[in-house]
């Protein structure tokens, strides 16, 4: 329908039903209007798999949904690093929508992994923003292609489960933009999600459905957004400030209650009706795109899409660790241990909850491939060593050539709802696996979690595999790598440290109260890390595979390029092992010298390339701006600053094989506002500002020349070099107390002299 058709109408929409249309008809659907042949529309859960709930609806995963198929989490396909799989998930979960009727599916969620502790961090991509937007626009790319919405989430800030629905977010302009912001940009501009789902939490003293700068000027005004924002399950503080600010749609319906209040603002004047009328507009454009574009063919496969799964899952299992253990041959006697081996833990708790149709286990897709025994090893109901199952677990990896430990986070220890409170495995898996290790030198763990964990047994295990959360069928998925009839090729995406406390929100993330100030600023995860130089248990995108890729032959198409022009960067990659694989390229840019407080380098761009032994492949980047800028607070803008840059290409944050360096020249001139306190060394760095103070300098000159020592050609040195740093650091009011010749109003005269030099 055109935006003229829907003008007229809403045209035809009474005030009654155009502030219902704002509100859920109920949990899951938008209200209908039968006489205007308006229909009801249908939302669900997502973003990992359809969570269609027929009955009585709830935001938590509480009651039943239809059997569906569960995908790998988020916090496995950022693993992926792959775009193109990420949109064939998404166009199979749109085809899912189809038939089942749903117009939108709630996903997918991209805030930073700003600490490991957060309870969702399973649904969230990762620490970077440029991984988590690139991911989440893959993946809203192939739900849309299919003519089904997406929802893209929690906008924003909204990084803790703890007093998630009271909480303020105190974040300041350059790290909203650098890093939070900066996740749902690249998305919003590029995939044009349908809808926008707003979070629960302020930011900086304003309720995101409140916020009229980030709701409107921000998602609207800056980036385009054309959709309609619906508020998270609760989210709505005062529904009229809301609409006012850019929240359209409320979820669930409030049974009438805020209906009545938009009606009355508006007969009372205290909201203009064109307020009103542009939400329900918005609101028609997504139920009427859906609409007018339904497949009523489309069928819900799904054995078919189970098999999807397990191909999306292949590629979200980072190996670790790989001390000549892996892949395992079929002709060995390997011992499965632990609980996950036969019940694999392979989604999180919550609204993404989903009713798995049918769940391959790791045990299950290995009978038949070789002699395996089972032992489980440990019960997750409670976090307590069982001896008999100890016992036995020890007794079967002694039998065994090779023990397999299928171990992680229990469903009790990472949930939406609330955060973990500490970043260990359950003690008696830390047990079982040391005592495993005490009695089988092969032995390989395999992780089944949804973030980082401590690991005080890495070095006496020769393999360790992360399997993430990776949807039902990630047990094929994991012996396919385990037994190498898949290459593992995923990457981190988020830092592993060494322990909690080194994460760089540690001392201030749940925060005081309702107050969270994210004190660490830019440097959330790996630009933390390495700027301070420390040893992390795995770095952001580290990943190992069973062939090797050599780097060659970086080359850029030119060395010297102005802000506005692009650079096109290409390197060579050979796989130079003996079997087929792919390999993730990663590009970072290195800002070599700043005079902002910068990370030591950020991704910028990366690409995953497939290869078979022996071939090589170009791969070819192109940069623009934004790679080389950093958010500016003096212009509300993106800026870059003249100087050299690096052009980083490398397998992880870590492990950098290449580099060129290239020089960059802005074409924006800051702009400088001097005042009385603004130091001389400032003002030098623009020559016709300097000229224009130079005189009073020589005034000033016999006065400092007055506090040299005379008594020896050192400390006559030592005082020159004392003298020229007083002046580098002398604010403009300072030669007032030398001499008294100059007086304050002399001094703001040749500050307002200076300001007209910026007009």
């Amino acid at each position: 329908m055109t935006a003229d058709k829907i003008k007229e109408l809403v045209a035809q929409m009474t005030l009654e039903e155009k502030a219902a249309m704002c509100s859920g008809a109920d949990f899951w659907h938008t209200e209908a209007v039968e006489r205007l042949g308006i229909p009801a529309s249908m939302v669900s859960d997502g973003p990992h798999g359809l969570r269609k709930q027929e009955q009585e609806g709830d935001h938590l995963g509480v009651n039943d949904s239809i059997k569906a198929v569960c995908f790998p989490a988020g916090c496995g396909t950022a693993a992926s690093f792959n775009r193109e799989l990420l949109t064939e998930m998404g166009e199979t979960l749109g085809n899912e929508c189809q038939a089942e009727g749903v117009s939108v599916i709630l996903g997918p969620a991209v805030n930073i992994k700003r600490s490991p502790l957060c309870g969702r961090n399973f649904e969230y991509y990762s620490e970077d923003p440029l991984l988590a937007s690139e991911m989440a626009g893959a993946l809203i790319h192939g739900v849309q292609s299919r003519n089904v919405g997406t929802s893209i989430k929690h906008f924003l800030a909204n990084n803790q489960e703890t007093r998630r629905m009271s909480c303020d977010s105190r974040v300041d302009e350059r790290t909203l933009h650098e890093i939070y912001l900066a996740a749902f940009e690249g998305a919003v501009k590029k995939e044009k999600p349908w809808t926008v789902m707003c979070s629960y939490n302020k930011i900086n003293g304003t309720y995101a459905a409140q916020n009229h700068q980030y709701l409107t000027e921000t998602l609207r005004g800056r980036w385009g957004f054309d959709g309609y924002v619906m508020s998270d399950w609760g989210a709505v503080n005062n529904r009229v400030e809301d609409l006012k600010a850019g929240l359209d749609l409320e979820m669930p319906g409030s049974f009438g209650v805020n209906d009545k209040m938009i009606e009355g603002a508006v007969l009372s004047g205290e909201l203009d009706e064109s307020i009103l009328d542009a939400a329900v507009e918005r609101i028609l454009n997504i139920v009427f795109r859906y609409e007018e574009n339904r497949d009523k063919t489309a069928v819900f496969d799904r054995d078919k899409d189970h098999e999807t799964a397990r191909k999306v899952a292949e590629e979200t299992i980072v190996l670790l660790k790989n001390e000549k253990v892996l892949p395992l041959s079929e002709k060995q006697k390997v011992a499965f241990i632990g609980k996950y081996a036969k019940t694999p833990r392979y989604q999180g708790g919550g609204s993404s909850h989903i009713n798995s149709h049918k769940v391959t286990s790791a045990l299950e897709a290995a009978s038949g491939v070789c002699d395996v025994i089972y032992a489980q090893g440990f019960d997750d109901a409670e976090d307590r060593t069982d001896e008999k199952l100890l016992v036995e677990a020890v007794e079967a990896a002694k039998s065994a050539e090779v023990a397999v430990i299928f171990a992680g986070l229990p469903d009790k220890f990472e949930s939406e709802g609330y955060d973990r409170k500490h970043m260990s495995m359950p003690n008696c898996q830390n047990e079982l696996i040391e005592r495993i290790a005490d009695v089988q030198p092969n032995t390989v763990v395999v992780l089944h979690n949804g973030s980082p964990v401590e690991m005080p047994w890495i070095d006496r295990v020769k393999g360790v595999v992360e399997a993430y959360l990776g949807g039902q069928a990630v047990g094929g998925a994991v012996c396919d790598i385990l037994f190498g009839r898949v290459n593992p090729s995923a990457k981190l995406p988020e830092t592993f440290p060494l322990k909690l406390e080194d994460n760089p929100s540690y001392l201030s993330y749940i925060g005081e109260g309702d107050a969270v100030e994210y004190r660490e600023g830019v440097f959330v995860g790996y630009r933390y890390y390495d700027k301070k130089k420390m040893d992390v248990l795995f770095p952001f995108g580290y990943g190992l595979s069973y062939t090797t890729f050599e780097y060659s032959n970086l080359t850029v198409d030119r060395d010297r390029l102005k802000d506005t022009d692009t650079l096109r960067v290409s390197v060579d990659v050979t796989n130079t092992g003996g079997m087929a694989g792919k390999e993730v390229v990663q590009l970072y840019v290195a800002d070599r010298e700043s005079t902002v407080i910068r990370p030591v380098k950020e991704l910028r761009d990366f690409a995953k390339v497939e290869l078979a032994p022996g071939e090589t492949k170009t791969v070819t980047f192109t940069l623009d701006k934004r790679a080389f800028a950093y958010y500016s607070v003096r212009i509300h803008d993106w800026h870059v600053e003249t100087g050299e840059f690096d052009i980083l290409i490398g397998r992880s944050s870590r492990d950098i094989v290449l580099s060129k360096t290239v020089t960059v020249e802005s074409t924006v001139k800051l702009p400088f506002v001097y005042t009385t306190d603004t130091t001389l060394g400032d003002v030098k760095k623009d020559p016709r500002a300097w000229a224009i103070v130079e005189d009073m300098m020589k005034s000033l000159m016999p006065a400092l020349e007055s506090e040299q020592s005379e008594s020896d050609a050192a400390k006559e040195a030592m005082s020159q070099e004392m003298a020229d740093s007083m002046t580098e650091y002398m604010p403009l009011r300072g030669p007032i107390s030398f001499g008294g010749h100059i007086t304050m109003a002399d001094v703001q005269a040749l500050v307002d002299k200076l300001n007209a030099l910026e007009e």
